[in-house]
């Protein structure tokens, strides 16, 4: 079978491959459409209609219990989050099962309590849903699929107020990719890399040490809190497949800037250093799912740094660069001196992370 006329598993692992599937195929039949704020085209974590955020996200985690999460925790927090990055709240959830032949009742209901516990974390309730069934040995368990919507809030007007302080020519109504410039700060929240080696730990019975666990949670409330209390946001993503490395060649195609990062400020748990020397793996391109990356205002950089460390979410944080217009893509200054040019990855290197 020829990769080049078939679909695989680099189609869905947040790269550039990826990137190209939904250019070249998805955006060609559903792109256009008109009214809209946030379109498909602009390929943003979700799309704006009027003043609502809509999102629809499929989980296909291998396996669906993992260190730190479950498939239930991840699709709930993985729609939540993506409503999140853009400004909105999130406050009304659909979810779909697809569920394999031979699936245990029990483990089922593990996935239920916990997308119940994840719900009521975040403050959304699930509204309405659908369940399917397929043969023995099609899945590896079961896919979930979590869509959902989010408004806006005076959190958000707050934080563009902010925002026009600094830069009067901001004319966004939501945080979005597009919107950093040269002088803006780069933040992130915390560890990269948890959640991606632990679901490796788990797909081959590897152990890095029992303290390794996914970072797994919905983050709705600590950006609502952001907004409100420090503001001065202009874009953030949370760096899922693909990790940083992906995040941040996305910022920095869509506002048509340069990204300049310092590798002795992003923050890595020593074990999972170690774990991705060992793998072959750069910590940059492993999938997160409890982080995010700020755009910000230079002016509230701090201000935002120091709100972050004081929350158990971003108590890890640091400001790990900045946008520039000296150069094009994205750059690391490394420890021993010199500049390493960071891609966009081909594909996260572990497969099913979500």
């Amino acid at each position: 079978m020829s990769e080049k006329n078939h679909i695989t598993m680099l189609h869905g692992a947040g790269g550039s491959v990826m990137h190209e599937l939904v250019k070249n195929y998805i955006v060609k039949y559903f792109g256009g459409a008109e009214g809209f704020e946030v379109p498909i085209e602009a390929l943003d974590d979700a799309a704006v209609v009027g003043d609502i955020v809509l999102k629809s996200d499929s989980h296909a985690v291998k396996p669906i219990f993992f260190p730190g999460g479950d498939i239930g925790r991840l699709a709930v927090s993985g729609t939540v989050n993506d409503i999140s990055v853009l400004g909105a709240e999130p406050y009304a959830l659909a979810c779909g099962f697809i569920l394999e032949e031979g699936l245990a009742l029990t483990d089922f209901e593990k996935i239920l309590a916990s997308m119940q516990r994840t719900c009521r974390e975040a403050g959304v309730n699930i509204v309405t849903g659908d369940t399917k069934v397929v043969e023995k040995g099609s899945l590896g368990g079961c896919v979930v699929n979590v869509s959902g919507i989010g408004r806006r809030t005076k959190a958000l007007e707050r934080n563009l107020t902010i925002v026009r302080r600094f830069r009067s020519d901001f004319e966004a109504r939501w945080v979005l990719d597009s919107n950093i410039r040269p002088g803006d700060k780069i933040i992130l929240s915390g560890t990269i890399g948890d959640h991606g080696v632990a679901v490796l730990s788990a797909q081959e019975g590897l152990s890095f040490g029992n303290s390794i666990k996914s970072d797994v949670k919905p983050l709705n409330r600590l950006i609502q809190r952001l907004l409100e209390n420090v503001g001065g946001l202009v874009a953030m993503k949370d760096p899922t497949r693909g990790g940083l490395a992906d995040a941040l060649n996305e910022f920095s195609e869509k506002s048509r800037v340069g990204i300049l990062i310092y590798e002795d400020k992003i923050p890595i748990r020593k074990d999972v250093k170690a774990a991705c020397e060992m793998l072959g793996l750069d910590p940059l391109e492993v999938g997160n799912e409890g982080k995010i990356v700020i755009g910000a205002v230079k002016e509230k950089a701090e201000e935002i740094l120091n709100f972050l460390k004081k929350t158990d979410e971003g108590k890890e944080a640091e400001i790990i660069g900045e946008a520039t217009d000296a150069f094009s893509g994205v750059a690391m200054q490394t420890v021993v001196g010199g500049k390493r040019i960071i891609p966009r990855p081909v594909g996260d290197p572990v497969p099913r992370i979500c």
